[in-house]
């Protein structure tokens, strides 16, 4: 993984804590919320304030997550908004932590200049020893405040400063005086500079989680199922109507047509379908001549025909599969049959643009793993257990692409590659509008003459 590391591709835009004022403060939200403090010094947080060299330290990934549900966090700066969130056991985490900073920015801007704040991404589950607890898992709740207690405080003094404001004896009380002042020397001004963070909450209807090898919820759509990543026999039964894993593609295909989930990149409004495509059968080329020990060091597409020529009985269905759909695309050839049972299948397809659209990518980037990037940009945690056993050229290979081409522009790639990129909203949700009906991704093609 170092090779990952050295270009950012692991462990990339991470926050550096090396002052000992943050150091201190970390240490005193980590001792509110684990008990624990760490000797380092210097280390890296991630969105939610969890650092692998602290993780390391403490031999445990887990410290600010135990038992990998309801996670804490430690925020010392805004900033950490851009980062990632590092060793996810839910999809919808980083989406809840991020659009709380965001929410709040002016208010943990001020907080964070003088303490830590911690907090919880909290729901009514505290484990989930069986895939049916997944289930009980219905809102996550935003708690945060600082370690010294600020906001609290401060709602405690608005409810003072109220009621010396409405009492007929408040302006004699001394009492409630001499609280309201030791009050305002911890929160400060609090009628001038409200320290108030928003309460938020989320619906968890559908959601990813790293448990149990990997399981996908969907039960807020019109026809819900569950699709496991692993042996749909090992997870028992569950209160839903289907269970698939990822050997049941015509049930998976049907899932998502059902659902109005997916739409075919040839079809796409407002991209380069022929060019996404392209470039997927590259990857499927990398892949083969990596295995037959080529040399892919600054690979350019003209070396990857070259490779493409010289390995042709060795490409897989995949690849002929989506070469069809170019030609068609392209060179005015025949309609492909590309059922859901042909391996190329799921390379052709992207999210439409709704509410669940990062989900069902991931879920697409699962069931295409030869392509790299879909699968890096989607779905990191089975992109870097799937990098561990490639061959040293594949490695170098991706690390080089990814690098090179994604790197340098990470917005423009996704809005190419997936356009529509929704935003997780906080409860109450609205309503998706009903859409029209529509066949499935490939029955409404009609081939286009050029």
């Amino acid at each position: 993984m170092n090779l990952l590391i050295e270009k950012g591709l692991m462990f990339g835009n991470l926050i550096r804590v090396d002052s000992a004022v943050l150091v201190e403060r970390y240490n005193r939200a980590l001792k509110h919320l684990t008990g624990k403090e760490t000797d380092l010094d210097v280390f890296h947080i991630d969105i939610s304030g969890y650092s692998p060299e602290v993780g390391d330290a403490f031999d445990d990934d887990l410290y600010l997550n135990h038992k990998g549900v309801n996670r804490q966090f430690i925020l010392l700066t805004t900033e950490q908004a851009r980062a990632p969130l590092l060793n996810a056991k839910f999809s919808t985490s980083r989406g809840i932590l991020k659009q709380f900073i965001e929410e709040n920015r002016a208010e943990l801007f001020a907080l964070t200049t003088r303490d830590a704040v911690a907090g919880e991404l909290v729901n009514s589950v505290y484990e989930v020893s069986t895939p049916a607890k997944l289930f009980d898992i219905r809102k996550i709740t935003v708690e945060a405040d600082t370690t010294s207690g600020t906001v609290a405080a401060a709602a405690k003094l608005g409810a003072m400063i109220d009621r010396f404001k409405t009492e007929p004896d408040g302006w004699f009380d001394d009492v409630l005086i001499a609280e309201m002042i030791g009050m305002a020397k911890k929160t400060g001004d609090v009628l001038r500079n409200p320290v108030k963070l928003h309460q938020m909450s989320f619906a968890q209807d559908n959601f990813w989680t790293d448990h149990f090898g990997g399981i996908y919820l969907f039960r807020g759509v019109p026809h819900p199922a569950v699709i496991v990543s692993g042996d749909k026999a090992a997870i028992g039964a569950l209160p839903i109507p289907h269970i698939f894993d990822l050997n049941d593609r015509s049930a998976i295909a049907k899932f998502l047509n059902l659902n109005d989930l997916v739409e075919p990149i040839i079809e796409a409004r407002g991209v380069d379908a022929a060019a996404i495509l392209h470039q997927k059968m590259d990857f499927i080329v990398a892949s083969v001549a990596a295995s037959m020990k080529e040399d892919l060091t600054g690979a350019t597409r003209r070396d990857l025909r070259r490779l493409g020529r010289q390995y042709a009985e060795f490409l897989p269905d995949a690849w002929k599969g989506l070469a069809a759909l170019v030609r068609w695309a392209e060179d005015d050839g025949a309609w492909p049959t590309i059922t859901s049972e042909h391996p190329a299948y799921f390379y052709t397809l992207r999210a439409k643009p709704h509410a669940d659209a990062d989900l069902v990518n991931m879920l697409l980037a699962e069931l295409t793993p030869l392509d790299i990037r879909q699968l890096f940009i989607c779905h990191k945690e089975v992109f870097y257990r799937a990098y561990a056993s490639w061959p040293a050229e594949k490695q170098a290979y991706v690390v080089d692409f990814l690098d090179r081409e994604y790197q340098v522009d990470k917005a423009g790639t996704r809005a190419a590659l997936f356009g529509h990129e929704a935003p997780m909203t906080a409860l109450p949700d609205v309503p998706e509008p009903d859409l029209i009906a529509r066949v499935g991704p490939w029955g409404a093609v009609k081939p286009r003459r050029r």
